[in-house]
């Protein structure tokens, strides 16, 4: 029994291909957003209680219907950005180029929550689409892919899968590289089942949601989960580069300001299904 116990856990990642129905939504002649769409479906939201690292924000773990949507397939990136910001302002300025890692396919970070939503609405104005922040809901529904595992690679994560802190390990995994800054985007040319890449680590993705310490109370229909407060804090997920393998765990949650520019927070974009 105590051989069993001390077993590691085993790492059987396969390859396989996989048809998602997806559209681009064409910025200039060379940069689009692919947007993956994410089936209607039924998901457990949060961790089980006895889940290694679980924080008690993740829980009472609780049933949630999510209608179908698109998410972008990467978080934003440095040359989608750009081209964004060149387009008519909606409410505020946007820096062209903010990122501290400069590249074109590396993702934007030093953006704030409120440049995120500027973002999203000149976006909107320019394509006619209802581009938005994903509720938190969205993200970890999207993130999961019909899985149940703390990742969506498995029960542990590798440094050859994902950007993180890899001198720590989860779950008896194995350590790996500490990059110390973020990766393109496709870096590890890999996607879970709704063809969605880089969930796990580089940036923080920011979501609509206000902060709020556990899932007492939330909805249940996939909607963003805000209060009255607007200064109140919000919700991001998926960690980083900067952090551990367990702040990158489907279900791990982190809150900030919504006027923070940090250089591990970025986020990706959804837009409702007609």
């Amino acid at each position: 029994m105590a051989a069993a116990q001390n077993q590691k856990p085993k790492l059987t990642f396969q390859r396989r291909r996989v048809t998602v129905p997806f559209f681009v939504e064409q910025l200039t002649d060379n940069i689009g957003i692919e947007m993956m769409q994410i089936p209607a479906g039924t998901f457990l939201m949060g961790s089980p209680e006895d889940e290694l690292e679980r924080s008690s924000s993740e829980g009472p773990q609780h049933e949630v219907n999510v209608a179908t949507f698109f998410m972008g397939k990467y978080p934003v990136t440095q040359a989608q950005w750009r081209a964004v910001a060149a387009l008519p302002r909606s409410s505020r300025e946007l820096k062209p180029d903010p990122s501290n890692f400069k590249g074109d396919k590396r993702p934007v970070e030093k953006v704030s929550w409120y440049d995120a939503v500027e973002f999203c609405n000149r976006l909107s104005a320019h394509t006619g689409r209802p581009y938005r922040l994903p509720s938190e809901a969205e993200w970890e529904y999207a993130c999961r892919g019909g899985t149940t595992t703390p990742f969506h690679v498995g029960e542990t994560l590798t440094t050859e899968l994902a950007n993180y802190n890899g001198n720590y390990i989860y779950n008896s995994g194995p350590k790996g590289k500490n990059r110390r800054e973020t990766t393109p985007v496709d870096e590890f040319r890999i996607a879970n089942a709704f063809g969605l890449c880089d969930m796990h680590g580089n940036v923080w993705e920011r979501c609509q949601d206000h902060w709020h310490e556990n899932y007492e109370g939330a909805p249940t229909d996939g909607s963003a989960w805000v209060s009255k407060n607007e200064k109140a804090e919000r919700a991001r997920r998926g960690g980083s580069w900067l952090f551990v393998p367990w702040h990158c765990r489907s279900a791990s949650r982190d809150d900030g300001t919504p006027d923070d520019r940090d250089f591990n927070i970025g986020f990706r974009v959804v837009c409702s299904a007609p």
